[in-house]
């Protein structure tokens, strides 16, 4: 009798409806010479999960000196400082596999279990031991995991017009800026021994710390000047940055008092194993410098040429290629303004552009090229002492890459060809981009003997290429005298290719890379729908060798006929990454109102759902699944299962993946200026915003395709703008 089955909705025990507001004040104003701003927010956001909020403040202030007519200085400081509570923390977790948060792990628990006995205590197993899920009743109460982070960014400058100094320089300015970014975080986590991640185990504490410094400082030699109907620019810049980050952490388990958290971890004998006390540190740094020269030329601001040059040194990098040349150039003409045009009306501007350049990626750990040494603890007869290795697989699940030292700089050539339009006096415009580009030398981590004492080397090895547009289209579709629908719709198309690989033409099928194709595909075994009971003989071959199919199980493809399912029928199912993306904005305007639709895609590409366990005791969506009368089922039949159910489930998830989202919804009202000025105002705007309404289309139902995920939040926004 279902009626006697009781459903207990766990995910509505731990989610609400979030609320969030957010204050801003501003100011800005000033004098001929000088002008400042100022603005302070607020914002508090209570999360859709028990457990989850955030409060952020932040203040900026900018001010511009104009201090003689040839100097110039000023700056802008953006500071904020917030504190997150994250809540549920997988963080002590004895697998990588678990819930990532609290609503993940309410949905884990079956509908079917109840949250208290008949005497109304707690039940830890809800489900029984069989599921090995705790309740997460409480949960929000049980673990903490709490970070707060300053932040605060400068950007400082100050120039000089030397040709207003001596009129002889005219056009030529020097520039320094000084851009400094500093970020403090720290991180403390508490877990109860009675929350859903100890399971009846110890509590743990853990708390971390991370100062981050950086700083970038360009100087800045500027020509521009005008002789006649030729224009030229010229701009030499020597620039540096620094990255500098120091962190610590300390972790322990059973402390005594849980109203403790992470703020007294010296209470506890951390000599005594029990406690499980650990703590490190660090100190990451790099440094990046650079020197440029760029050349602009124009004639009759008809026929344009940019020419420029990049030596750029990492010091992530191998001694002697450090260093590397990075050339560009660029041709445009404005063909509008030729002679040959002047009578077609209709258009208001076309420009060609064509480029090629050659772009650098260093992104690598900073000390990869000099040999990383770990040292642990090992106990020996006398005592523990502490020895320094390369690799020692007995005492760490980690391991440590040889070092490279002839490891250097990755480079990107591209082609660009592009056109920027304008028709019917601005009612339609856009551009058109047209790119080819092809990757060298690419940072790839390669395997390596371990006779060497490491499994890996970071090595300069493969090749891909890519191609792909971008488009923009910008049109003010109706306009009338209080009416007006204007669109903008960006569409953008890209397709990658490996050409070559650490071992040459040859493919990496652990890695998954496959010379011809996308570097990032599914790789795995297809599948040919469900068994049938017509095709019992078939599936007696393979059961012959080892397999236990049966009618409503899952078909996969033998792809070499050998009737065994293993690792040599694998093909590239699809691609990861989808083909084109779409945005589109339409925003309508009459009299005061405004409302503006907001749409987003992605098209052609492949996702992994996971597929449908069908294990028969576990909470599962709604799905048409394999019944003796239902046989042309969407999935596989229910096996009761705690560990596995069909062995192929995972199969199915495979699916081909196209949305249209409604993004956002605004809709807004702009008071009338002359009501505003009665009130002593001199602008009001009132406005609300409606973000993730939906899928207009999507070709996957269980899944939000935007964010990956099986739920999201759907937002609510009402604002008040006020100018003074």
């Amino acid at each position: 009798d279902p009626s006697k089955v009781q459903d207990t909705d766990w995910a509505g025990m731990v989610s609400r409806t979030g609320v969030t507001h957010e204050h801003t004040l501003s100011a800005q104003g000033g004098t001929e010479k000088m002008q400042g701003s100022f603005s302070f927010g607020y914002l508090n956001n209570q999360g859709t999960q028990k457990g989850q909020e955030y409060e952020r403040f932040n203040i900026s202030t900018s001010v511009d000196l104009q201090a003689k007519p040839w100097f110039k200085m000023g700056g802008s400081i953006n500071a904020s400082y917030g504190v997150q509570n994250y809540g549920y923390s997988r963080t002590a977790q004895s697998s990588n596999s678990g819930p990532v948060d609290i609503y993940s792990a309410a949905k884990s628990i079956p509908r079917f279990a109840v949250p208290y006995d008949e005497n109304g205590d707690l039940v830890l197993q809800p489900a029984g031991s069989t599921t090995n899920v705790y309740t997460v009743v409480d949960e929000w109460d049980k673990s903490t995991d709490e970070r707060k982070t300053f932040r605060a960014l400068g950007s400082l400058y100050a120039q000089v017009d030397f040709g207003k100094i001596w009129s002889p320089l005219e056009g030529l300015t020097y520039k320094i800026a000084f851009g400094p970014d500093f970020r403090q975080y720290r991180q403390g986590i508490f877990i109860d021994a009675t929350s859903a991640v100890r399971m009846g185990s110890t509590n743990y504490v853990t708390r971390s710390e991370e100062r981050h410094f950086s700083w970038t400082l360009d100087n800045m030699i500027l020509y521009n000047r005008t002789f006649g109907k030729h224009n030229i620019g010229v701009t030499l810049l020597q620039s540096a940055s620094k990255y500098n980050k120091e962190n610590s952490s300390m972790h322990e388990e059973g402390i005594p008092l849980s109203s403790m958290l992470w703020n007294n971890m010296g209470y506890i004998d951390i000599t005594q194993s029990r406690f499980k006390a650990s703590m490190g540190s660090g100190l990451t740094e790099n440094q990046l410098a650079s020197y440029m020269a760029r050349v602009n030329y124009s004639f009759n601001d008809r026929y344009l040429l940019t020419v420029s040059g990049r030596y750029d040194g990492s010091s992530v990098l191998a001694e002697g290629n450090k260093w590397a040349f990075f050339p560009s150039a660029a041709l445009g003409w404005r063909m509008e303004q030729e002679e040959f045009m002047k009578d077609i009306k209709w258009i208001n501007q076309l420009k060609l552009r064509l480029g090629y350049g050659v772009t650098g990626n260093s992104a690598v750990s900073p000390y990869g090229t000099l040999g990383v040494i770990s040292s642990y603890w090992m106990p020996f007869s006398t005592g523990n002492y502490n020895i320094l290795v390369t690799n020692e697989p007995y005492y760490t699940n980690g391991s440590n890459s040889m070092p490279n030292k002839s490891l250097g700089w990755e480079k990107t050539a591209q082609w660009n060809f592009g056109i920027d339009f304008s028709f019917l006096k601005g009612r339609i415009g856009g551009t058109l981009d047209i790119y080819k580009s092809r990757t060298t030398d690419l940072l790839m981590t390669m395997s390596i003997p371990t006779l060497s004492g490491y499994p890996t080397m970071m090595a300069n090895v493969g090749e891909t290429k890519n191609w792909g547009y971008d488009l923009t289209l910008n049109a003010i579709l109706v306009e009338t005298k209080d009416f007006m629908w204007s669109s903008n719709l960006n569409l953008a198309y890209q397709k990658d290719e490996i050409v070559e690989l650490s071992n040459g033409k040859e493919d990496d099928i652990n890695n998954a890379w496959f010379i011809g194709q996308s570097i990032s595909v599914f790789y795995g075994t297809d599948n040919a729908g469900l068994w049938q009971e017509s095709d019992a003989a078939e599936m007696a071959k393979f059961n012959e060798n080892g397999h236990k199919f049966q009618a409503g199980m899952v078909r996969p493809v033998d792809q070499n006929g050998d009737y065994k399912i293993d690792n040599e029928d694998r093909i590239i199912l699809g691609n990861r990454n989808p083909r084109y993306t779409l945005g589109w904005v339409n925003t309508f305007t009459w009299k005061g109102i405004e409302l503006s639709v907001e749409l987003y895609g992605r098209f052609k590409y492949m996702v992994d759902t996971g597929g449908q366990g069908q294990y028969g005791m576990y909470n599962q969506v709604e799905i048409d699944y394999w019944r003796p009368d239902n046989t042309g089922a969407d999935y596989q039949k229910p096996i009761y299962s705690t560990a596995g159910g069909d062995a192929y489930s995972s199969l199915l998830g495979y699916k081909d993946a196209n949305f249209l989202k409604l993004r956002n919804l605004s809709l807004g009202y702009n008071f009338d200026s002359n009501l505003c000025k009665k009130i002593g105002i001199s602008n009001a705007k009132v406005y609300f915003q409606a973000k993730d309404l939906g899928m207009i289309y999507s070709s996957v139902d269980e899944l939000d395709l935007d964010l990956g995920t099986s739920y999201y939040n759907r937002g609510f926004t009402i604002g008040l703008q006020l100018g003074f």
